[in-house]
């Protein structure tokens, strides 16, 4: 048993990873690091070799980053194993690695079976092709028979809902279509093992539920299944067993609602400040570079009371130029810790007032004058896009915890794991029926019967 409490010794696993790790190099030399050729030259001939070679490392160390780190652990055959973590945690590229896509820097993986992948939105499809000629290229290159495709083509096609327009090159495909028809091609295509990225991230939600239904399935029918998601309900529906990352190491391998405990109960994203945050995505036109929370008093704080007004006051700044506030769209989305969106308070939802041309750094206040949540604590998370383009997008910014309180004035505090999250203002009125609504009422029931 190896630390993980895995048996290295099962020879029936799919997958074996030992060790693996893998850096990226990122940016670039700063100028003055370029040097001549005769000052190469002059270096070499007067520095030792050992010098020569440290001075290199110290170079590779600063301008490259380790996206995994050391990963290690065994997925047997005809297992489900999620795959959890934040934004930049390692997750993709761990996948990357296991179809080939990607070699890793050091260790190594061992995959016993043919691998259908679903990393990205048509990963494998080639554009120029249409969707039956890439169903058919996509088996080939498993390795399958004609005959053997042409066996679960129409099952394809069905799933996917593209019988209309199969004949189509894919690069008319909408990025709906596209989804579909990957999915439906990885996951009907007879492979041993299937590895899913947030395939639950795109696509309506009758199509979700349906991909749900078909990994349950293809689970259960004796496939082995990797499976990437932020959704940790689909998680916890379809994994037995997940591998927690963060920061591309191993936090733990084992249960999954374990994993998923161990997942939600990290510190959300620390202290507010942005700037060194690298798990976002966006071109950074327009970055985020702070969040605060105030009460009703204007006091700083994480901590409020159900239905107490509240203040999220965001920083941010942009290198666009000539951009005004009506062409950003900003978002503070408020979800659980599951990661499921609660509530949204949205620029595109409710014009900011004031004008004017952003600058170098700004700030922009959304007063809530109710937040009418039951308790829980509540992660925060920052999107941000101008034109149609995204450019700032930031989860788990920050933690909002809601204190219970008498919110209806009656004595008994809501819960949240009782009567839900969210709490509205109702009223009840009560009228007694009359003697002679009653005979109408009987009378009703004599004419047209009972149900």
């Amino acid at each position: 048993m190896d630390q993980y409490g895995i048996d290295e010794d099962m020879t029936d696993f799919a997958i074996r990873v030992e060790n693996l790790s893998k850096r990226y190099r990122i940016g670039v030399r700063r100028r003055h690091n370029y040097r001549t050729l005769r000052e190469t030259v002059s270096e070499m001939a007067s520095a030792p070799w050992r010098k020569l070679r440290s001075v290199r490392n110290k170079e590779q160390e600063i301008d490259s980053i380790w996206a995994l780190k050391d990963i290690s652990f065994t997925v047997n055959q005809g297992d489900v194993l999620g795959l959890i973590g934040r934004n930049g945690a390692g997750k993709s590229t761990l996948l990357k690695v296991l179809s080939r896509i990607t070699e890793p820097t050091s260790g190594y993986a061992e995959i016993q079976g043919r691998i259908g992948s679903l990393l990205e939105v048509g990963t494998g499809f080639h554009p120029e092709l249409t969707g039956r000629e890439n169903i058919y290229l996509s088996g080939a290159l498993l390795g399958m028979r004609r005959a053997e495709i042409m066996r679960r083509f129409d099952e394809i096609v069905a799933f996917a809902e593209v019988d209309t327009f199969i004949d189509t090159p894919v690069k008319r495909y909408s990025s709906g279509m596209y989804l579909r028809l990957a999915f439906a091609v990885a996951a009907h295509l007879e492979t041993e093992i299937l590895l899913v990225d947030e395939v639950l991230a795109v696509g309506d939600v009758s199509f979700r539920r349906k991909c749900l239904g078909k990994m349950q399935e293809v689970g259960e029918g004796g496939r082995t299944v990797i499976f990437v998601s932020h959704d940790m309900t689909a998680i916890s529906r379809l994994a037995q067993n997940s591998v927690y990352l963060d920061e591309g190491r191993v936090q733990f391998i084992g249960d999954t609602d374990e994993a998923i405990r161990r997942y939600i109960s990290m510190p959300a994203g620390g202290n507010t400040d942005l700037s060194t945050r690298l798990d976002r995505k966006g071109d950074g036109a327009v970055r985020f570079e702070n969040l605060q929370i105030f009460n009703g008093d204007g006091v700083e704080t994480n901590l409020i009371s159900s239905g107490a007004p509240v203040r999220f006051t965001v920083g941010f700044h942009t290198a666009l130029k000539n951009i005004r506030i009506e062409d950003l769209m900003l978002e503070v989305r408020v979800a659980d810790l599951m990661g499921h969106p609660i509530t949204t308070f949205s620029t595109r939802f409710v014009k900011p007032s004031g004008d004017g041309v952003l600058t170098d750094h700004c700030l922009l206040r959304c007063e809530v004058p109710s937040l009418p949540l039951a308790e829980d604590t509540y992660v925060i998370d920052l999107w941000v896009g101008y034109r149609g383009a995204l450019a700032d997008y930031v989860t788990r910014v920050g933690e909002l915890s809601v204190l219970t309180s008498d919110y209806y004035g009656s004595g008994y505090a809501p819960l949240k794991r009782k009567h839900g999250a969210s709490l509205f203002p109702h009223q009840w009125s009560f009228e007694p029926a009359t003697d002679q609504r009653r005979s109408s009422d009987s009378n009703g029931e004599a004419e047209h019967g009972s149900l």
